[in-house]
Parts: C-alpha cells; sequence; structure tokens
C-alpha cells in the first residue's frame, strides 16, 4: 500500500486528522491496533472548546454536534457550601459544548466509512519505520498477513502507550512528568443532571464533579485514592459521598439512581519535546497528558491535528516545509499553556492531605480571590473556553 501520511490511532484525533487532510485534498490511511467497538467504548470527556468545534466544522462532520450538543456560557465551583458562577461568555464572548467524545469519535468515524477512506481495524505487531529519512514505511498483521504502508509522513495519533513516541530513540526526546497522588472515580447514570453547567467542588472531604451527557444523563466523579477499586464503591455510596461534598442548594436537587459504567482514573501531567522527529509527528495523548480538571486533553489533541493538517496541505499545495519545520513549537507553546491552568485547576480544587491545614486555607483563599476579582475570572475563563491556534 501507498499513502502520502499514514496516521496511527483511530480515536478522535487520528480520525479529525484523516478528516482534515481529506478536506485539503491529501491522502491518508489510519491505521488502529484495536475494534471499531473497542474504540467507541472508550469513555472520556466530553467539554468543547470553540477550537474543537470549529475543526469538526471545517471537517464537515459537526452537524449532529451542532444538534445534540448542549452550550455552556459558564460553569459553577463550590466552595465554602455556597456555589459561585463563571460567566464564560459575558468574560470572553466564547462558549463551550458539552459533547461526549465517543458522539465525537462516532461522528468521524461514520463519516470516514461514508467517504471510502480507508481505516485499518485490528491492526497487530504495528511498527514505524525509517522515519528520520525520506522514505517512511509502516508494518502490520492484518488477518495473520504481513503487511507494508510507504507513505511521506507518519502521523503518531496512538496515545500514552501507542507504538509511535516508544520508537523514538531515547537521546532524541525529553519527556516532563507530575503524578498526582489521587484519582477520580466516576460513574454514568441515567438520571437528570443536577446542574445543565459544570460544577468543580471543593470539600474538605476531597474533590467532586458534576457533568452530563444530555438533559437524562449525569456524568458524576469523586476524587479517590489511588489504591482503591471500583468495585469498592457501590452505587449507595457513592451517591453519598459525592451529595456530602456538594453545597446544599445543588445536593438538593441531587438524583440518584443505578450507575452503568464505573471506573477510577489517575491524574497525570506529561509532555514529551520535540512533537516532530524527522518524518514523524506526534499528536495528542501520544506527545502530552493533562489531568482532566478542565476538560484540556481531548481539546488539546484537537488543537495539534489542526495545526499538523494546516501544515502537511501547506506542504503538497505550496511545496512549502514552513508549517511543518515550526509545528513542534507551535504546538508545544499551546500545550505547556494548557498544563499550567490544568495543573493550576486541580491544586486549587483537590484535597492534598500533605499540605496540611495551612494548604488547605491557602485554597480557600485563592477561590475567594477568584470570585472577588473579575480581571483573575477573565484569566480563568480565557483559559477555560481555549486559547486560540
Amino acid at each position: 500500500m501507498r499513502t502520502q501520511v499514514a496516521i496511527i490511532g483511530a480515536g478522535p484525533s487520528g480520525l479529525l486528522l484523516g478528516a482534515l487532510l481529506h478536506k485539503h485534498g491529501v491522502d491518508a490511511v489510519v491505521v488502529e491496533q484495536r475494534s471499531p467497538d473497542y474504540v467507541l467504548g472508550r469513555i472520556r470527556a466530553g467539554v468543547l472548546e470553540q477550537v474543537m468545534v470549529d475543526l469538526m466544522d471545517e471537517a464537515g462532520v459537526g452537524a449532529r454536534l451542532h444538534r445534540e450538543g448542549l452550550v455552556d456560557e459558564g460553569f459553577v465551583l463550590a466552595f465554602g457550601g455556597q456555589s459561585h458562577r463563571i460567566e464564560l461568555k459575558r468574560l470572553t464572548g466564547k462558549t463551550v459544548v458539552v459533547y461526549g467524545q465517543t458522539e465525537v469519535t462516532r461522528d468521524l468515524m461514520d463519516a470516514r466509512a461514508a467517504a471510502g477512506l480507508p481505516t485499518v481495524y485490528e491492526a497487530e505487531d504495528v511498527a514505524i519505520h525509517d522515519f528520520e529519512g525520506t522514505a517512511p514505511f509502516v508494518t502490520f498483521r492484518k488477518d495473520g498477513v504481513a503487511q507494508r504502508l510507504d507513505c511521506d509522513f507518519i502521523a503518531g495519533c496512538d496515545g500514552f502507550h501507542g507504538v509511535c513516541r516508544a520508537s523514538v530513540p531515547a537521546d532524541r526526546i525529553q519527556t516532563f512528568e507530575k503524578v498526582y497522588p489521587f484519582g477520580w472515580l466516576g460513574i454514568l447514570a441515567d438520571v437528570k443532571p443536577i446542574s445543565h453547567e459544570i460544577v468543580y467542588a471543593n470539600h474538605e472531604r476531597g474533590f467532586a464533579l458534576a457533568s452530563l451527557r444530555s438533559p437524562t444523563r449525569s456524568r458524576y466523579y469523586v476524587q479517590c485514592p489511588l489504591d482503591d477499586k471500583p468495585e469498592d464503591w457501590s452505587d449507595a455510596r457513592f451517591w453519598d459521598e459525592f451529595a456530602r461534598r456538594l453545597p446544599a442548594d445543588l445536593a438538593g436537587k441531587l438524583v440518584t439512581g443505578a450507575s452503568f459504567e464505573k471506573s477510577i482514573a489517575p491524574l497525570r501531567s506529561f509532555v514529551a519535546e520535540p512533537m516532530r522527529f524527522g518524518r514523524l509527528f506526534l499528536a495528542g495523548d501520544a506527545a502530552h497528558i493533562v489531568p482532566p480538571t478542565g476538560a484540556k486533553g481531548l481539546n488539546l489533541a484537537a488543537g495539534d491535528v489542526g495545526l499538523l493538517s494546516r501544515a502537511l496541505a501547506e506542504h503538497y499545495r505550496e511545496r512549502s516545509s514552513a508549517g511543518l519545520d515550526d509545528y513542534s513549537r507551535r504546538a508545544l507553546a499551546r500545550v505547556w499553556k494548557a498544563e499550567r491552568f490544568s495543573w493550576w485547576f486541580t491544586t486549587m480544587m483537590h484535597l492534598f492531605p500533605e499540605n496540611g491545614a495551612f494548604g488547605a486555607r491557602m485554597q480557600i483563599a485563592e477561590l475567594d480571590y477568584l470570585m472577588s476579582s473579575e480581571a483573575m475570572q477573565t484569566a480563568v475563563a480565557e483559559n477555560y473556553v481555549g486559547l486560540p491556534l
């Protein structure tokens, strides 16, 4: 097989890159080690920045998003037993859209299939070769048969544990990491959300988050120890703990019910530099991870592939390497700003027992100052709705 761009990974970043390249007239083959059902079964965040929405529109796959997505003009910070609102639209003129990552992936997957664009699922033993030279290629096995995909460029959209970053020699890459000493226990339940806007709660027992997928489906989280297991948490235990971490006005609106998904996610910050190695370009979780506080992961990945798709289109249209040469610098500039915001938001909202009573008081002082300063609220809102490409 031969293509212009080999995309490794059929998650939302790989599929979005493929859709954008198709609009620019650039050929791409997507190679994914998992099945379509497995890819769609991964439960992830669902708060989309304007940049992400714009890229979905550019790719021609934004119709259902606009029809079914829930537009939020603000979000709620809860602390000290009270609820406070950050007015995103008033402060920035922008909004965010609540639309599950599974639905984003489904829209991109369906559009790719409808256009007859090549995607190889359940590819085994995927490996990338000669990306530092002029003729890179990808090898894999499909249905027991060895395959080779020759290409001009490789886009590594295969996640934190994927083959692309792992194929870079250790002396060519530098990584930065912070692992947080707790996780998020999350549930999905078909119950009415306590708020149509996302709620972030700081409490002496730990952080809580109230999100939603639709007017009848809620996605709720509580901070928990890393060694907890989902089976340790019955639905009754979760609902009791979640309610205790909310102000009375929100706890009084809580509707409980049976959960149909329950999992614990660790929190980490991670960045790999650079994001280009010859003809290999990393994007999304292959290059960086943010804690879910602030919902930056999917949006950062979209920013990467937005920059990369334009650079690749420029290369083929104008025979210019300027965009490709500047991709890593531009992408990392956005990445580190988002890492900073996610780290700050995580530090402000979560329980860190090692920081003691002084640390807890500092969190409340920070939150009090935030709600008394429109300048600081504006800075938070600018980061929350997303920085421009």
